[in-house]
């Protein structure tokens, strides 16, 4: 008498199908994805120091009487600065924004198709979004005659940080485009046969 309740399967139980399913996206991690999820971890401890600094500037202002110029622009300077770093760390933890439902209807052969073509649009988009970084960039950089020099905040602090931020969200959007670029390569190196 068998009291396992599990059916007991055998050789002809298994598909035979002899081509395995193709790498779906959500499977490829490349080197940089690695690079930038443990970069991502050391970044988001920038949200305790926008709390701590926040906590700071209210015990001063309501507890001292003696407000700082300074955290108000660093606190908002860290939250961008996450905001825009948080792309690459979704993108290389597959977390993003993500409509299934068309996917999930093709077949294994049709959906590595589609893979693809998510990817180039998504190349597409960071190349447009990194061309119009790039400007906001370099004039928050430089001069209108091409000298070196930082776009300031115009506040009592007036830091250099609005450049810094529009410096980092560029970094961001370039390395979203590395990103897919890489697991452009990554799925073409692995078309179904």
């Amino acid at each position: 008498m068998n009291t396992n309740p599990r059916p007991v399967s055998n050789a002809s139980d298994k598909p035979t199908d002899s081509h395995p399913e193709p790498e779906i996206l959500e499977d490829i991690t490349t080197g940089l994805d690695t690079l930038v999820i443990h970069a991502g971890r050391l970044c988001s401890w920038l949200v305790l120091v926008a709390m701590l600094i926040s906590v700071y500037e209210v015990i001063a202002r309501y507890v001292f009487d003696s407000p700082t110029a300074w955290v108000h622009e660093t606190a908002i300077f860290l939250v961008a600065a996450i905001f825009a770093l948080g792309g690459p760390y979704a993108l290389a933890k597959n977390r993003h924004i993500q409509i299934r439902l068309l996917g999930d209807m093709l077949s294994p052969n049709k959906r590595y198709w589609l893979n693809l073509l998510n990817i180039l649009l998504g190349i597409g988009f960071c190349i447009s979004i990194g061309y119009a970084s790039y400007v906001l960039a370099f004039n928050a950089t430089h001069t209108p005659t091409g000298i070196w020099r930082l776009q300031t905040s115009g506040s009592a602090w007036n830091s250099p940080l609005p450049a810094f931020t529009k410096v980092i969200i560029l970094i961001s959007v370039v390395l979203m485009a590395l990103q897919l670029i890489l697991r452009f390569g990554h799925l073409i190196n692995r078309k179904p046969k």
